[in-house]
């Protein structure tokens, strides 16, 4: 994947992530295996577009840095194992820099990592 904005590539990223104990520990309940598998990838993905608008696009999001819950939908899920749950997470693995709000492509590229690890997390 080519990165063609100013964060940092994908690929690099997930490389990295697979180096945090902490980040390596999220993985997806039977549970949220199935309704990702009841629902289909694209609606859980609309989901994960209107998370991202509503809670992590703003320039300073409410309550920034707890504002993604642990649990209740496999999205949370991912955004924690992909360190795209909050802005300084963002800031610190992906290069996207707090205080302004998300861009549409950098909105892009929180919901293509969050696909990826999701796809990877519950092979469809």
């Amino acid at each position: 994947m080519t990165n063609t904005g100013k964060w940092r590539d994908l690929e690099e990223i997930f490389q990295a992530l697979e180096r945090s104990a902490f980040r390596q520990r999220f993985k997806l309940t039977t549970k949220e295996q199935t309704y990702i598998q009841e629902r289909g990838l694209d609606v859980v993905l609309s989901h994960g577009a209107d998370f991202i608008a509503q809670r992590l696009a703003p320039a300073r999001p409410s309550n920034d840095g707890r504002q993604t819950p642990m649990r209740g939908h496999p999205v949370f899920i991912a955004q924690h194992a992909t360190a795209t749950c909050c802005r300084s997470c963002l800031a610190k693995w992906h290069g996207i820099a707090a205080g302004s709000p998300l861009s549409a492509s950098e909105q892009a590229h929180v919901l293509k990592a969050i696909e990826r690890w999701l796809l990877h997390a519950a092979p469809i």
